[in-house]
């Protein structure tokens, strides 16, 4: 049997599941070598971690990977129900508060080693964490975009650590969240027909809603709040890191918000981040800060008579229906 030790944390609602011990040896090379190995050779452990019986469909995974770089405090790699991310801000965010709780980070600053880059954190003596996510910037301004529908919007491309279509749109309401959800699906769908990328052709595999707090003004408040379509079809229960990111990106830009102004950005379950920016070479520096929360300490076992002990999955890797024969899938 596996034995897989685990922290898991919410964010702002979302979930990180960090990944201590238990899962594999991938070599010595750049993260973005080592998520390459992963997807390859061992992609049935994020299966198990992440799909039914063990997870859900909106839990995002964090495992913890030696680091290259002796100042850093560790590699993560994130991955979810799809597959894998170049950078998670509320992950890294659980992961600070992860680490913490097992007694392996102080208060201060931190460097994290990502796929998409170095990322540094800060824990505040108060709990809070803040990260400096990696360079992020607007690549395209109102493109249009025809929907299957017949309807048309605009969004703006921006780059925060993954690609987002950003689109503006009417306030937004918990309890139509299904509505939302179809929506940015009908949206991602568009980007996909129409062959709307990022930069080099990536995949916009994010998209976010952005529209005005409908609860009361005042000092502290939020700005705005937004609504963000993660890869796997499920949505950011808090207001997204690389999302927020991009969104300071497009008010950067457009010199809507001034280097060290703070931006608060809601949730759709009213969960806040803020958000503060530097400027950089081809694009800002964004500095998100929000508060992450333990949930659980799990010790999962995946026990070699389990015919489920990779996860409920079909054919593709994604969550299925029914149950599949995972008995050649155990290393």
């Amino acid at each position: 049997m596996r034995l897989i030790d685990c922290v898991d944390t919410h964010t702002g609602g979302e979930p990180t599941r960090v990944v201590f011990s238990g899962g594999p040896d991938l070599g010595t090379g750049t993260m973005a070598e080592r998520v390459v190995r992963f997807r390859q050779d061992f992609d049935h452990l994020r299966t198990a971690l992440i799909h039914e019986p063990r997870g859900c469909d909106w839990v995002v995974g964090a495992l913890l990977v030696p680091p290259r770089e002796p100042e850093s405090a560790t590699g993560v790699l994130f991955f979810n129900n799809r597959g894998y991310l170049g950078m998670c801000g509320h992950g890294l965010i659980g992961v600070v508060r992860a680490l913490a709780h097992r007694g392996s980070l102080v208060a201060g600053k931190h460097v994290f080693e990502t796929p998409a880059g170095m990322v540094s954190a800060t824990l505040h003596d108060d709990g809070a964490i803040s990260i400096e996510n990696v360079i992020s910037y607007r690549s395209a301004k109102q493109v249009l975009v025809s929907l299957p529908s017949g309807e048309t919007v605009l969004g703006d491309i921006a780059y925060g650590g993954n690609w987002f279509f950003l689109v503006s749109s009417p306030p937004l309401d918990y309890a139509t969240r299904d509505v939302h959800l179809a929506r940015c699906k009908e949206i991602k769908q568009a980007l996909q027909q129409h062959g709307v990328t990022g930069d080099e052709g990536a995949e916009i595999d994010h998209v976010e809603l952005c529209a005005p707090w409908p609860g009361s003004q005042g000092p502290g408040s939020p700005h705005s709040q937004n609504f963000v379509l993660c890869p796997g079809g499920e949505y950011d229960r808090s207001p997204c890191g690389t999302g927020t990111s991009a969104k300071l990106a497009c008010l950067a830009a457009d010199g809507h918000l001034l280097p060290g102004e703070i931006w608060r950005q809601a949730s759709i379950v009213g969960s806040l981040f803020e958000g503060t920016y530097r400027p950089a070479e081809n694009g800002i520096r964004p500095t998100i800060t929000g508060r992450a929360y333990v949930t659980a300490e799990i010790r999962f076992v995946l026990g070699e008579d389990d015919p489920f002990r990779h996860g409920i999955v079909s054919q593709s890797g994604m969550p299925a229906s029914l149950p599949a024969d995972n008995s050649s899938r155990m290393p």
